[in-house]
Parts: structure tokens; C-alpha cells; sequence
């Protein structure tokens, strides 16, 4: 006998918000029991589910099994503890909550209330990125890792982006998952960051920065740079660098000539991947060609969404145990507001 489907809530039908309705749309484990968008729009072929334009309000009425909360930052804490308390498991976008207090009382209340949660970061069901932290680890520490994702971005995109900055920076709201990804493939103990930031447009608020930069300190020797800028004026050369070096060589991620930063699939495309070996020969020549990975077969945005919704329904069927995953989620945005602290105060930040 199949089980029963999971009665899902979906709030925020943004980007992110519409391809995780399209993949709980799509698979029979879920039921769509509602959406909710302040706007009152809805994606094209999700019109027949009952909508809804206050969250709260739908939540009394579906009475989920899941929520999922793929608002805008402000929302998440907030959205989150109400529905956990209501009785649902909660799929949380990234990042957790606006700052780390909120993100704690998120996952104690998942604790408290026995309830799983999952929060959105898409690379850790990517399966090239997967591969490339696991060649990044083989490598050893300790380990140099370069990132980036910088947006060039008008017209709507720029609108959606000055949105965000009201409640997030760049260097918050991207930054989670690329140091998320650092945290993993080191595995050691953040110790300090530093962070600066700078306002390249009058558009957005005076205490407002559209570009960002972070280093990360870690106990085993290891550092790590980021930097996210959004905006009509950002640089499009080397805007997505995604390199990790070691004392036995270097893994990169290489992208295709021609890849645009407004491209929503570049963010998580990989294109290749570089594995270079630092050993030499006796006459002093590298011992080892470089060796290329093609990834030309991964998936795209939305079905890279569905696979975290494959991974949600499998965390409540089988009762997985995701303190690790929460506890991880807290300590990345834990740097990235550390470099936020550091770009506002003009000094260092001990962890």
C-alpha cells in the first residue's frame, strides 16, 4: 500500500518559489494544499491550487504537513517557527534567517517541536559540485579557496536585486552556499573573518552595500575569499571563479566561453572540472597531466529544486537526522554575518 502524499504549503513563488512548487507539483510523494504570494500572481500551470496572499492565514487552513518558505529573508524565522509550531516539517530557503539569533531559535524549534528542516542549499544535491568537493578533500589540507559570484543585473533582475538588499546583502545571500562549500571541504573549525563591502549605486540605501568581499580563517591552516556583487555595473570578467588549491595540487571549477552572470543555471553550472597535480618529476616537470571532467549531462535549476525536494520527502518518510545539515546552515550564515560585522566595524572577527 503507497503512503499517503505529504500536504504542502508553498509561500514565495520568486524564482526559487516557483520551481520548488513545479517540482512538488510534479512528484506524486506531494500535494499541493496552497500557495501564497503577496503579489497575487502564480506561475503558469499552478493556477488550479488554492492561493492565498497572507501566509499565516493559509497555514490555519491547509493545516500541512510541509511548508515551504521561499520568501524573502525578513520572513524566514518568522514563517518557519509558526508552521513548525502548527505542527509541519518546513523546506527553508537559504539563508536561514536574517541573523544567527534567528537562525538558532529556527532550529531549536525543529528540535523542540521534532519537526525536519531542510534549508535550501541547492549545491549539496549538485552532483558535480559533490565531486568537486570530494576531489577538493583529496587533496589534503590545508587548502586556499577562492570564490565568487558576481551578477550583472538591469531591468527586472536589477529591481529584484534592490529588493533584496532591503533585507540581505550579496555577500549573505550567495555567500552561504560558497562558504557553506568551503566549511565542507576543509572540515575544520572557523576561527576569523574579515569582510568589506562598498555602495557602487545611489539606488539603494545609504547603510546599504552592493559589493562584498569575506576571508575566513580556519583552525587547520586553511583560508578562504568571497565576493558577490549585484548590479548594472558590475564586471562580467572572472565573474564566477570557483578554485581550490592544496600543498599537492589544485581543483577548478572552468566555465564555458560566453557564460552570462544574469544566467540563473550558470550559478550552479559547472561546465568543467580542472584536477592539477602539484607532484614533480626528478628533472623537475610536473609528474601528472592535468585530468578534465566533463559534466556536460547535470541537471538544470529546476531539476537540481526537485532533487531537494526528493531529498525533504525522503528526510520525513525515513526520519532522517538533520542536525548536522541544520547546525551547518547556522554556521555558514554565522561568517557571512561575521563578514558583514567586519565590513561595518572596520575590524576582525573572532569565532
Amino acid at each position: 500500500m503507497s503512503e499517503k502524499p505529504i500536504r504542502v504549503l508553498v509561500a514565495g513563488l520568486g524564482n526559487m518559489g516557483r520551481s520548488h512548487a513545479l517540482a512538488y507539483h510534479n512528484e506524486p510523494g506531494y500535494e499541493i494544499v496552497g500557495l501564497v504570494s503577496r503579489g497575487g500572481s502564480v506561475p503558469e500551470g499552478l493556477g488550479d491550487y488554492p492561493h492565498f496572499t497572507d501566509f499565516h492565514a493559509a497555514l490555519a487552513e491547509t493545516k500541512p504537513d510541509l511548508a515551504s518558505i521561499n520568501t524573502y529573508t525578513d520572513t524566514h524565522a518568522e514563517y518557519a517557527i509558526a508552521a513548525m509550531e502548527a505542527g509541519a516539517h518546513v523546506f527553508l530557503e537559504k539563508p536561514i534567517a536574517a541573523n544567527v539569533e534567528d537562525a538558532r531559535a529556527v532550529v531549536d524549534a525543529a528540535r523542540r517541536h521534532n519537526r525536519k528542516l531542510v534549508i535550501g542549499y541547492i549545491l549539496r544535491h549538485h552532483p558535480s559540485w559533490i565531486d568537486f568537493i570530494a576531489k577538493a578533500r583529496e587533496l589534503g589540507p590545508p587548502y586556499v579557496m577562492r570564490m565568487n559570484l558576481n551578477q550583472q543585473s538591469a531591468g527586472k533582475e536589477w529591481m529584484t536585486h534592490k529588493r533584496l538588499m532591503e533585507n540581505t546583502s550579496p555577500l549573505v545571500d550567495c555567500g552561504v552556499h560558497y562558504v557553506d562549500v568551503m566549511c565542507q571541504i576543509t572540515d575544520a573549525r572557523p576561527v576569523q573573518v574579515r569582510g568589506m563591502g562598498v555602495r557602487l549605486s545611489s539606488e539603494i540605501a545609504e547603510n546599504q552595500v552592493n559589493y562584498g568581499h569575506l576571508q575566513v580563517l580556519y583552525e587547520d591552516g586553511s583560508v578562504g575569499w568571497y565576493e558577490a556583487g549585484w548590479g548594472p555595473m558590475i564586471s562580467e570578467t572572472a565573474f564566477f571563479v570557483k578554485d581550490v588549491m592544496s600543498p599537492n595540487g589544485a581543483v577548478s571549477i572552468v566555465m564555458d566561453e560566453g557564460a552570462k552572470s544574469a544566467d540563473m543555471d550558470t550559478h550552479t553550472r559547472t561546465a568543467r572540472i580542472k584536477v592539477h597535480h602539484a607532484a614533480l618529476k626528478a628533472d623537475g616537470s610536473f609528474a601528472r597531466e592535468d585530468q578534465w571532467y566533463s559534466t556536460e549531462d547535470e541537471p538544470g535549476h529546476d531539476a537540481l529544486c526537485a532533487r531537494e525536494q526528493a531529498f525533504m520527502l525522503k528526510a520525513i518518510r525515513e526520519d532522517l537526522d538533520l542536525s548536522r545539515h541544520n547546525e551547518d546552515a547556522v554556521r555558514s550564515l554565522e561568517i557571512v554575518i561575521a563578514a558583514e560585522t567586519s565590513a561595518r566595524e572596520g575590524r576582525a572577527v573572532d569565532l
